[in-house]
């Protein structure tokens, strides 16, 4: 969606929540008009909840938000007396919408001083790990993501299987684009094997399918550091056409968002406004032939072992 389009959405969910939590807001002690004002809803609904005032931040993160609506919507009802399995079941299957039946059917009042502690050690665990996933997330997200090195392009430096972990926040964290996702995850869920983002990949879809339209525009969070040569990084490849980054199937009719394309790891050997040239199997860089270490040099014979069997000459061509 563009941000104009963005922005109606935004304003559509103000509006369902002045209209869903009014009389709930009045009943907290508060304003009416408090339940509709942008973000300091969010706040004032913090305040009744007895929640910090933070949580509001956590709601304007992708895929962090995912969770926290929920959350929300569980907290406000319990605000208000409704702490049964089936009201918690039912404001999460209704998408939140049952709050509109306890703000103009049920006579309800505003438990000021509730405890916040859950009532049952399957409440307990559930809490504990919805906000381990959160924080985790957050990490994986915008500071600090675990990867496994899938191709030999990078041996001597980096061996396939090779696990490391990669800084995001250095060159700036990309903000999620795809709204719609499971947390943790890049495009496949695993051992499911089922693609793991709300999107439509053909790409004759690409610009009709409603699905496409929850995607947030391209935004990256300033970093504190630029990308200088021979650095190594991880990047989207830009032409993706595998349908599941760890099987090397193409499909070019295939088309998958940006932050969900196939993550590479290589060499960055010239940045904007370089020339680069490649001579005799060596890269010249502004006319200069660049320097490797002895782990990143050019590998012109390689030793194999076989197990005393001849080796395919077929395969070797």
């Amino acid at each position: 969606m563009t941000l104009t389009q963005w922005l109606l959405f935004f304003l559509i969910i103000q509006i369902i929540h002045f209209l869903a939590t009014w009389k709930l807001y009045v009943k907290a002690g508060r304003q009416a008009w408090e339940a509709a004002i942008p973000v300091y809803n969010a706040v004032v609904l913090m305040q009744i909840i007895n929640r910090p005032k933070w949580w509001v931040i956590l709601l304007f993160i992708p895929v962090i938000n995912l969770f926290m609506f929920p959350v929300i919507w569980v907290e406000t009802i319990r605000s208000f007396g409704r702490n049964s399995r089936l009201d918690t079941i039912l404001v999460i299957i209704t998408l939140g919408f049952y709050i509109f039946y306890v703000n103009y059917i049920l006579d309800v009042e505003y438990i000021e001083d509730r405890s916040l502690t859950p009532k049952s050690a399957a409440g307990e665990w559930i809490s504990s790990i919805v906000f381990a996933i959160i924080t985790a997330t957050l990490v994986h997200t915008y500071v600090m993501q675990p990867y496994t090195i899938p191709s030999s392009s990078l041996e001597k430096t980096l061996l396939i299987g090779d696990f490391l972990f990669v800084s995001k926040f250095h060159y700036g964290a990309r903000v999620p684009m795809t709204t719609i996702a499971a947390p943790m995850v890049h495009d496949t869920i695993p051992v499911l094997k089922k693609k793991s983002y709300l999107f439509s990949d053909h790409i004759e879809e690409k610009e009709t399918s409603w699905l496409n339209k929850f995607q947030l525009p391209y935004l990256r969070i300033p970093g504190f550091q630029k990308i200088e040569r021979n650095s190594i990084v991880v990047f989207n490849q830009p032409a993706d056409t595998l349908l599941d980054m760890n099987k090397f199937h193409p499909d070019r009719n295939y088309y998958k968002p940006i932050d969900k394309k196939t993550n590479l790891v290589k060499r960055c050997v010239a940045i904007a406004g370089d020339s680069l040239e490649i001579r005799d199997g060596y890269i010249y860089i502004n006319g200069k032939r660049t320097k490797y270490n002895d782990r990143a040099k050019i590998q012109y014979n390689f030793y194999v072992n076989t197990d005393g069997k001849p080796l395919n000459q077929a395969a070797l061509i």
